[in-house]
């Protein structure tokens, strides 16, 4: 690594400099859905995972050594709706009325605010072309025969487009499903009729493809086993016309894979993905769950291979050179085995380690995010990240700035730049990460149960330090510890320090950040 340097000096010169500003980079933001940090061989020296039980994600790893990884990424919430309200909108979930869990039912309001910025609105603004393909989960508004917005699912008539959706929060483009896959729509003609109340199925732009204008009715398109490969067609459409148009554009590819039920294909674009998941070691799984796994895998490859192509805004150079590719996930894994969620305590919905340590890891070649090159090991960062953080950094790459919440400006109030971390330069400790969900995984909705963790390594003692408040804090802002544990020497969160007296001055320090971040009006972000 150590020859490359002056090469890395240069390519930083000219892609992130000058030139970087002049063509700014395409972006990718694929987000996995449940999958853990033992779900990836990326992660594999760090989970400890044995080649015998340890799921191989060939293209996940070709991506990870392209780049850097993070051993201390974390979606800002352990469930779907949350965590991708944040990715959205550079803010905590826990700010809005949604306080904890996700949206359910056949619709879900709108849980983003029309004036709101989101990544996608601030791309958008910046020049790009902005596609979304997958599962959106953060409500829908429908409309009745009438063409005016209806109240729910029982007044809307599906042949009219929609009200509200991801089109109408920056996406030039969209194409997928309103929420998980199963509660999407019904599974061909299973469950499928006039009164059906499962959801509309497939959606592009504004318009559902299904509806038969039979009552709810829908023509039996949306199977549960051939999403993957129509993902992989409308994003393979939205790259090809991006290109074409020479814009640079912004690729949300929000994968299904792998929420239950596991439903993988048999094959996306001639590669076998249904049986062909593999350990390590060459053993067939014989998982359909790590199959769907697989099927994320696949799909990641064939975004890698499209990018091979020229890249008409820098001629004499290929797309993938000025392409950042994130690989994230929603939440950690919804599997209790241990060779998904790693040596950490819990799983998805929890406010342990299990339930939000997430796999992130990215590429950029041009901008000086790894050295492009597979064949290299890759970088390791282990900076404090969450998914909220998105948004600060692609504005810091395109030194466009943020919503000035001095002046009353909405948008990216908990976002943080990781540019410096990504890039490998020096960086400061990150202020404080407030993730949130229950604090044990669980299915019970009472709101009592739900707590928020200030998590920090820059504590006036040294540790990776977490302090869990109870559920007064997301609803009144109120500031009631619970735990605490230094994650550094205890990362399955076994010893509450909570009333150790050398712990004291990291309570009060986390306490202080906690009432600085307090309220549906606060922000993380100076």
């Amino acid at each position: 690594m150590k020859l490359l340097v002056p090469a890395v000096v240069v390519v930083l010169l000219l892609g992130a400099g000058r030139a970087g500003a002049e063509v700014p980079p395409n972006i990718i933001v694929f987000l996995a859905d449940d999958m853990g940090m033992g779900d990836t061989s990326v992660y594999r020296d760090w989970t400890g995972n044995g080649a015998g039980v340890q799921l191989h994600t060939p293209q996940m790893e070709r991506l990870a050594r392209m780049g850097v990884r993070f051993t201390d990424a974390h979606s800002p919430h352990s469930r779907c709706t949350t965590s991708r309200y944040a990715l959205m909108t550079g803010r905590y979930c826990w700010r809005t009325r949604l306080k904890h869990w996700v949206l359910f039912g056949v619709q879900g309001d709108p849980l983003i605010e029309r004036d709101r910025p989101t990544l996608a609105s601030f791309l958008n603004a910046a020049g790009y072309r902005t596609g979304m393909v997958g599962k959106w989960h953060l409500g829908l508004q429908y409309r009745r025969s009438d063409g005016s917005p209806a109240e729910g699912w029982d007044d809307a008539d599906l042949t009219q487009p929609l009200a509200d959706g991801p089109v109408d929060h920056g996406f030039d483009f969209f194409f997928g499903i309103s929420r998980s896959h199963p509660t999407s729509g019904p599974d061909g003609q299973k469950r499928n009729g006039p009164e059906q109340a499962i959801g509309p199925g497939w959606i592009r732009n504004r318009e559902v493809l299904g509806a038969t204008g039979n009552g709810k009715e829908l023509d039996g398109s949306y199977v549960l086993n051939e999403i993957g490969p129509r993902l992989h067609e409308a994003a393979m459409s939205f790259l090809r016309e991006s290109v074409e148009s020479e814009q640079p554009f912004f690729l949300y590819f929000a994968s299904p894979a792998n929420h239950l039920p596991h439903t993988p294909c048999d094959e996306i674009a001639g590669v076998k993905v249904r049986g062909a998941s593999r350990f390590v070691n060459g053993a067939a799984t014989g998982s359909t769950r790590l199959d769907f796994i697989h099927e994320n895998d696949v799909q990641v490859g064939l975004l890698l291979e499209i990018l091979q192509g020229p890249d008409p805004r820098r001629p004499g150079h290929r797309l993938i050179e000025n392409t950042l590719f994130i690989f994230a996930s929603d939440n950690g894994a919804e599997s209790k085995a241990k060779t998904a969620t790693g040596p950490l305590r819990s799983n998805k919905g929890s406010t342990y380690e299990g339930g939000h340590r997430i796999p992130f890891f990215a590429a950029w070649p041009a901008g000086g995010i790894g050295d492009g090159e597979s064949a290299t090991s890759g970088r390791t960062c282990e900076r404090l990240l969450g998914l909220n953080d998105v948004f600060a950094t692609v504005a810091d790459i395109l030194g466009r700035p943020l919503p000035d919440l001095d002046a009353g400006e909405k948008g990216a109030e908990d976002s943080i730049s990781q540019l410096a971390a990504l890039r490998g330069e020096p960086f400061e400790p990150r202020p404080a990460l407030f993730p949130n969900d229950h604090r044990q995984a669980s299915r019970k909705l009472s709101d009592r149960r739900a707590v928020v963790a200030v998590r920090s390594n820059r504590a006036p003692v040294r540790g990776q330090w977490k302090l869990f408040l109870d559920h007064r804090y997301a609803f009144a802002g109120e500031v009631h510890p619970l735990e605490l544990y230094n994650l550094a020497d205890d990362p399955r969160e076994q010893v509450n320090r909570l009333d150790d007296p050398a712990a004291g001055p990291v309570v009060e320090f986390l306490v202080e950040q906690a009432r600085a971040a307090a309220g549906d009006e606060g922000r993380t972000r100076n």
